[in-house]
C-alpha cells in the first residue's frame, strides 16, 4: 500500500483549483448551509467553509462576494424550491377543493412540501431547515430575511386561508399565521427536546408521527382563533 493509499479521506481532500473537480459552487453551498446551520452566521468565517469544501478562500469572493453574500445564495437556494412547491400544492388544492376548502386542507398544502423535502432523507435539506429556525429567531435581521425570501408565498397563505374561512379577519390570520411559523419551524429543526421531555414516547426525528398532528393543531388554532367575536 503507498503513501497515498493510506490516507484517510479527509486528508485526501486537500484544495481543488477552479474549475477541478465536481461542482465546486455547490460544494461551497452545502459546505457553508452545514456550517452556518450548526454555529449561525457570526460563528462561521470564509476561510471555515473554504476548508470544509476543501477550496481556497479566493474561490468564495470569486463566486459569492462577501459572506452575507454567501449566506444570502445559501439561503435563497432551497427557499426557491420549497416557494414552488408550495404555490402549486396550494393551486392544486384550491382547484380540487373549490367551495369547500378547510382551514386543515391549506395549512398542509402549506406545510406539506417542507415535511416532504425533510422525509427525503438528504442531510441537506435538514441542515437548512435548521437555518430557517436560526433566521426566523434572530432579531437584528432575521425578519429581514425571511421577508426578502418567503414573504410572497406566506401572503399567499393567507388570502387562500381568507377565502377557505369566510369572514376571517386578515390580523387574526397573521397572528395565527406567527404561531404556525413556531410549531413548524421547531418541529422541523428535530432538536431532541421531545424526546428527554417525553421520555423517549416521543421522537423529534419522527416526521410521519408529526405530519396529521402539525396539521391538525395548525388548524384547529387558526379555527378557535376566527370563531372568537372581534
Amino acid at each position: 500500500m503507498t503513501s497515498t493509499e493510506q490516507r484517510s479521506p479527509a486528508a485526501g481532500r486537500g484544495r481543488r483549483r477552479k474549475g477541478d473537480g465536481p461542482d465546486l459552487r455547490q460544494a461551497i453551498l452545502d459546505a457553508a448551509e452545514d456550517l452556518f446551520s450548526r454555529h449561525g452566521f457570526y460563528g462561521v468565517t470564509t476561510r471555515q467553509v473554504a476548508a470544509e469544501a476543501g477550496v481556497d478562500t479566493a474561490l468564495i469572493h470569486y463566486y459569492f462576494g462577501a459572506k452575507r453574500d454567501l449566506f444570502d445564495a445559501v439561503f435563497a437556494r432551497r427557499a426557491e424550491i420549497l416557494n414552488v412547491e408550495r404555490v402549486q400544492a396550494m393551486a392544486a388544492y384550491e382547484a380540487a377543493h373549490a367551495g369547500a376548502m378547510t382551514a386543515r386542507g391549506v395549512v398542509e398544502a402549506f406545510i406539506g412540501p417542507l415535511i416532504d423535502r425533510s422525509l427525503s432523507g438528504e442531510p441537506g435539506w435538514k441542515a437548512y431547515f435548521r437555518l430557517v429556525a436560526l433566521v426566523n429567531n434572530t432579531p437584528a435581521w432575521g425578519g429581514e430575511t425571511m421577508h426578502r425570501f418567503f414573504d410572497p408565498v406566506v401572503h399567499q397563505f393567507i388570502d387562500t386561508l381568507q377565502r377557505a374561512l369566510p369572514g376571517s379577519r386578515a390580523v387574526d390570520l397573521y397572528w395565527c399565521y406567527q404561531f404556525l411559523t413556531g410549531s413548524m419551524m421547531l418541529t422541523l429543526s428535530e432538536t431532541g427536546r421531545i424526546d428527554q421531555l417525553s421520555e423517549g414516547l416521543c421522537r423529534s426525528t419522527d416526521l410521519q408521527a408529526v405530519r396529521d398532528r402539525l396539521f391538525d393543531y395548525c388548524a384547529a388554532g387558526f379555527e378557535a382563533v376566527i370563531r372568537k367575536p372581534a
